[in-house]
């Protein structure tokens, strides 16, 4: 896929931005909820720095990334366990079946 170029706006800031297709959608939502961060920060305290509320929101998204990362990480390992319990279960019952047949 050839990356087009596709303008967003993010806290009121046009920028130019490299976009593979088909991401389009998904790199406009993601302006909306980096601008959308932006104001609430704004709004909480309006005298920080730019730069500062833009850390604070980077470190904020890094943190919700690694506690998701975590949480599929756990759901992977019940879905692997639950796997394991329904193979066993599928197993033992034939076993009984063929056992039952054969006695």
């Amino acid at each position: 896929m050839k990356p087009q170029c596709l303008e967003i706006e993010i806290a009121g800031k046009s920028l130019k931005i490299a976009c593979p297709e088909g991401e389009e959608s998904a790199l406009l939502k993601s302006a909306q909820e980096l601008s959308a961060r932006i104001e609430k920060a704004n709004q909480l305290n309006p005298i920080a720095k730019p730069e500062s509320t833009l850390l604070m929101i980077a470190l904020n998204l890094t943190n919700e990334l690694i506690a998701l990362k975590a949480d599929v990480v756990q759901e992977r390992v019940e879905t692997q366990e639950k796997i394991a319990l329904l193979q066993s279960t599928i197993e033992q019952a034939i076993m009984d079946t063929r056992n039952k047949k054969a006695g």
